[in-house]
């Protein structure tokens, strides 16, 4: 039997996570808006109590921790904590998904999003540093419109250009970026100062 604590600031979260949780070898006993120190083998949080509970169990080795988020950087940090096991799940993980992560972190093991885990298995400092590769004029330009949320007609309509240029414009800002979607592109963009959002 896994003990599992849940931490969400919300009570109808709390309620919801509550209900994912229940059934198979996973017992839920207790719940709390804020992060405390817990007997419990896997604390599951979510929303603004993650970074706390994250920082309120790095050094224990007896807890795991799960994380319902959608921070491609959240990787980042709990790479960088001493715990037992950790996971993140995306906020709207269904039942089946949460009760592998919460079995998987509790062994020790880190699970997360493949495009995640992708990233995060290259050098750190291709994740924190630009990659040298700096974007042209018109990358920043197509970058500053897919900030915009424009879909890729709206963006050639704007710059006078074919929709294959978009997207080839796209594609090397990705790969400039290292960046897997439009959304991840627009953040690490606004990070490095290219664009203002």
């Amino acid at each position: 039997m896994i003990t599992v604590f849940i931490v969400a600031a919300a009570p109808a979260l709390r309620a919801g996570l509550r209900s994912l949780l229940s059934g198979g070898e996973l017992r839920v006993v207790g719940e709390s808006p804020l992060p405390t120190l817990t007997a419990a083998d896997v604390v599951v949080a979510a929303g603004e109590s993650i970074a706390v509970a994250a920082r309120t169990l790095d050094g224990s080795n007896d807890t795991a921790l799960v994380a319902l988020s959608g921070d491609a950087q959240l990787a980042l940090t709990l790479s960088g904590l001493t715990l037992r096991g950790w996971a993140i799940t995306p906020e709207d993980v269904g039942a089946e998904e949460l009760h592998a992560a919460v079995h998987a972190a509790a062994q020790g093991f880190v699970v997360l999003p493949r495009i995640w885990a992708d990233q995060l298995a290259r050098p750190r400092q291709s994740l924190e540093e630009p990659q040298g590769e700096s974007l042209t004029t018109r990358e920043l330009e197509v970058l500053g419109l897919l900030s915009e949320g424009l879909p890729n007609k709206q963006i050639a309509g704007r710059m006078q250009i074919s929709e294959h240029t978009v997207k080839f414009h796209i594609a090397s800002i990705f790969q400039k970026l290292g960046a897997a979607s439009r959304t991840e592109a627009v953040s690490i963009g606004a990070r490095r100062g290219m664009i203002t959002l």
